[in-house]
């Protein structure tokens, strides 16, 4: 006799009571479906509303009705003192925000929906979010030396595919996700520009692509694609059996290329998705370098706030070095010794 395997339900909360969080939970998705709130969304909150049902049924709160303002208070404490089962390091600042703005969204939405009288997620106050630099932010000749460890000759094309991707993560710092929805119809060779469709916050833009990642996806649709895909595919980038591909695909193919590349720095602490995330820092940190104005960055990345886009400006630290060089006191050569350096050589010309 095999044993039963337990499912966990899809949505926290057990079914069987009556008003309980469970049946909430559930007309809480929903209405984020109908509000066109992106999957992903809609997964983090169902997943960080989960560990707040969980600690809830542990105390005996079987309902929303139940929660009161300090018990919520305890909760947030909670999160503040959780250490990880894995590592027993404890949760981010960021990490512990959105756990409790998904408690809080789900708060005001059953309020609003007069389920409650009153909203005891009002006044939750949420910790303040961190501003991290990129962990790894790729030289120009390191971007070169994974690119180019793609071997472009492997089987089924699938290398001339992963040439393809890279270059276009690189020329167009898009995200995961967009280049993962991108179709054959959106790149617009003529016009050098890639179409964007529901990027994140569900907005389109038009970003430009550069010669050479043009170039490439013109091989790969040539000599590739075709051979790929089915009649009615319309996905750009596919897997080998001619299906898009996923964002976790497409982590793997650049981690690979990554790892074949041998970098002399190794690249680590990093969850394996953020792979494709260094290209987005390489093209926004090696555009500033070269001189180009940070609004035109903020267009391209699709970042809705400036802020979001500055983070940036903190990673070039070229301009900053060659001032601190020139005005630092503490130089290995004195300024007079500089000085006469530059009449020799001046003298020497003459």
């Amino acid at each position: 006799m095999t044993a039963t395997r337990l499912v966990k339900p899809l949505h926290a909360g057990d079914p069987a009571i009556a008003g309980g969080f469970h049946g909430h939970l559930v007309g809480f998705v929903d209405w984020l479906r109908a509000m066109r709130y992106s999957e992903h969304t809609i997964k983090t909150r169902r997943i960080d509303l989960g560990y707040f049902v969980d600690w809830c049924e542990e105390r005996g709160v079987r309902t929303p009705q139940e929660v009161s303002r300090a018990m919520l208070e305890r909760y947030r404490q909670y999160v503040f003192g959780y250490r990880r089962q894995r590592d027993g390091l404890p949760l981010s600042f960021n990490c512990q925000g959105t756990r409790l703005v998904a408690v809080r969204v789900f708060f005001r939405w059953m309020t609003r929906q007069h389920h409650l009288l009153f909203n005891p997620a009002g006044e939750l106050d949420l910790p303040k979010k961190e501003t991290r630099l990129p962990r790894h932010v790729l030289s120009v000749a390191e971007v070169a030396q994974i690119i180019n460890a793609v071997d472009t000759g492997a089987a089924f094309g699938l290398g001339l595919r992963d040439r393809a991707i890279l270059e276009t993560l690189y020329s167009t710092g898009m995200r995961r996700g967009e280049l993962v929805g991108l179709e054959v119809g959106d790149v617009d060779a003529e016009r050098g520009t890639v179409l964007i469709r529901l990027g994140k916050g569900k907005k389109d833009r038009m970003v430009p692509v550069g010669a050479r990642a043009l170039a490439w996806i013109a091989r790969y649709t040539g000599e590739v694609r075709a051979g790929l895909a089915a009649d009615d595919e319309t996905a750009l980038f596919l897997t080998r059996h001619g299906d898009q591909l996923t964002g976790k695909q497409l982590s793997n193919i650049v981690k690979k290329a990554i790892d074949e590349a041998r970098l002399e720095r190794v690249l680590t602490g990093g969850p394996l998705n953020s792979s494709c995330h260094l290209f987005r820092h390489a093209c926004a940190t090696h555009m500033l370098e070269n001189g180009a104005d940070i609004r035109f960055i903020q267009a391209l990345l699709g970042h809705g706030d400036l802020g979001t886009t500055e983070i940036y400006t903190r990673v070039v630290i070229t301009k900053l070095k060659q001032v601190h060089e020139a005005t630092h006191p503490a130089r290995l050569r004195s300024r007079a010794a500089e000085d006469g350096a530059v009449q020799q050589t001046q003298q020497q010309l003459d």
